[in-house]
């Protein structure tokens, strides 16, 4: 069985429930989609520290030289 977060309830649902858009998921677990936004969260810090997903960080390089 899948699980579902529901980001309008803010609850685990089945497969019956929410439109997906309204939806994270699929999880395998309810205690995974349970932790939906706390894994989101994760991940949105993790990326906003990746130079490569941050487009505020120049590229290495020169890449005006023209080398």
């Amino acid at each position: 069985m899948a699980y579902w977060f529901c980001l309008k309830h803010h609850t685990v649902e089945g497969t019956e429930g929410c439109p997906n858009k309204d939806r994270l998921g699929p999880y395998e677990t309810e205690a995974e989609a349970a932790r939906a936004l706390e894994k989101a969260a994760e991940r949105t810090e993790a990326w906003e520290h990746d130079p490569a997903w941050n487009d505020d960080v120049e590229p290495s390089g020169d890449a005006e030289s023209g080398d």
